[in-house]
């Protein structure tokens, strides 16, 4: 029985945890099968945006703790099958959405927060709820909370485990948009779609460097910023780009990725 299911939607694929049953609780098998999609979806030169999201009430409510064998050795398990996740979602040169459809608890919180961009229902949630079942934020939520927040707030946030509605959140800055719960698809598609049409190229370096520039020295990033500039100039993004408009059309972008 799959437990992530993938839709395509023109250039965008829509990646979903498919455990309604079980508010889409992360085991192995199921962190296997998100993994394998994002590979695959990052691999296919079709896809120009991935779109991350959760079936029935629940995006993800983080590990599934019935899985007991899975904590015996929790740092085999989370550097396993925990950490490729993140570095996936933040390495792919593809862009991904989170669209935050319900509960986004624990590992579920942090992978929502590691994607590049976050749309979120107004009646989704977000909780950093591992101090309420004696764990320590994992899935790079303590890379995101306290880089976003400080430590004091991530501190409070991770240790009082509290539920958060998703207009707080937006006003903390974690997410983009917060819509109706019907018009989260659409509005995510929406988002996904011009994704898809702009530059691969330049969208990808942009993503390289901005990734790097959340833990690096002000001196390494303008050297990648130069160095991605000099990559972008010479690629098929921008080349297009300057023929639009000096023809003063909409450009067409390719799907080309820079090396």
């Amino acid at each position: 029985m799959t437990t992530v299911t993938t839709t395509r939607k023109g250039a965008v694929e829509w990646i979903a945890l498919d455990r309604p049953e079980r508010l889409n609780a992360l085991d192995e098998p199921t962190r296997r099968a998100l993994l394998d999609a994002l590979h695959g979806a990052d691999e296919d030169p079709a896809v120009r945006c991935v779109v991350l999201t959760g079936t029935g009430r629940a995006f993800c409510v983080g590990q599934d703790l019935s899985a007991h064998h899975e904590l015996v050795d929790a740092g085999a398990t989370v550097g396993d099958t925990y950490n490729p996740l993140v570095t996936t979602v933040t390495g792919m040169d593809t862009p991904v959405i989170a669209a935050v459809n319900g509960l986004a608890v624990g590992a579920g919180m942090g992978l929502a927060l590691v994607c590049d961009l976050v749309m979120a229902a107004d009646t989704a949630s977000f909780a950093c709820a591992f101090g309420k079942v004696g764990l320590v934020p994992d899935t790079g939520i303590s890379a995101v909370l306290v880089r976003a927040l400080g430590h004091v707030r991530a501190f409070e946030l991770a240790t009082t485990g509290r539920s958060l509605s998703a207009r707080e959140v937006h006003e903390l800055g974690l997410v983009n948009a917060v819509v109706p719960a019907a018009d989260l698809e659409a509005e995510t598609q929406a988002r996904a779609d011009a994704l898809a049409a702009g530059p691969a190229d330049a969208f990808a370096l942009t993503k390289r460097v901005f990734r790097l520039a959340a833990h690096a020295s002000v001196p390494e990033v303008i050297a990648a910023e130069a160095e991605a500039q000099d990559i972008a100039t010479r690629g098929p993004g921008h080349a297009e780009g300057m023929a639009a408009f000096t023809e003063k059309r909409v450009p067409r972008f390719s799907n080309i990725r820079p090396v």
